[in-house]
C-alpha cells in the first residue's frame, strides 16, 4: 500500500506518537511513546502530536470516512486520540462542508458518548458493510430491499 501511495503521489498519514499502558486497564498509568523510540507496553491510543498532525489534514478534506476509534475510548486516559480526531471530523463537516461518513458500532458509540450525532453527515453501525459498499460490493440487505 505504501509503495502504491508513493507511486501515485499520495501521502499516508500515520501516528508519530502513542499513549501506552503497561496493561489493558483503565487504571494503567498512561505514558506517551514516540514512534522512533518504540512502544513501551501496550499502545492504547494515538498521542497528542499525532492528533495535532492529523487535524489540518482532516479539516481540509472534502470527504472523511472514519471507521474505528483511535484508541480505547472507554478508558478516559486513552480516549484523547479518539476525541481529537472526532473533533477534527466534526470541524471539517461544520466549517468546511465536508461529507463525514462514520462507520462501525464502536465509532458510532464514540459519537453518542462524546458528541452530538447531528455534527456528522452519516453514521452507520455497520463498519465492515460500510467499507464493502465503498469498495463497490453488493450488500445482501440492500439487494433484498431493491428487489421489492
Amino acid at each position: 500500500i505504501m509503495a502504491k501511495a508513493k507511486e501515485r503521489g499520495v501521502t499516508i498519514h500515520l501516528p508519530v506518537d502513542y499513549v501506552c499502558g503497561a496493561t489493558f486497564s483503565a487504571d494503567a498509568p498512561p505514558t506517551t511513546c514516540k514512534r522512533e523510540d518504540g512502544i513501551s507496553g501496550m499502545g492504547l491510543d494515538i498521542g497528542p502530536q499525532s492528533v495535532a498532525l492529523f487535524d489540518p489534514v482532516i479539516r481540509a478534506a472534502k470527504t472523511v470516512v472514519w471507521n474505528g476509534p483511535m484508541g480505547v475510548f472507554e478508558f478516559e486516559a486513552y480516549s484523547g486520540g479518539t476525541k481529537g480526531v472526532m473533533e477534527s471530523v466534526a470541524g471539517a463537516t461544520a466549517e468546511n462542508g465536508a461529507v463525514s461518513i462514520i462507520g462501525g458500532g464502536d465509532t458510532a458509540t464514540c459519537i453518542a458518548k462524546f458528541h452530538s450525532p447531528d455534527r456528522f453527515s452519516h453514521i452507520s453501525t455497520g463498519g465492515g458493510a460500510s467499507l464493502e459498499l465503498l469498495e463497490g460490493k453488493a450488500l445482501p440487505g440492500v439487494i433484498a430491499l431493491s428487489n421489492k
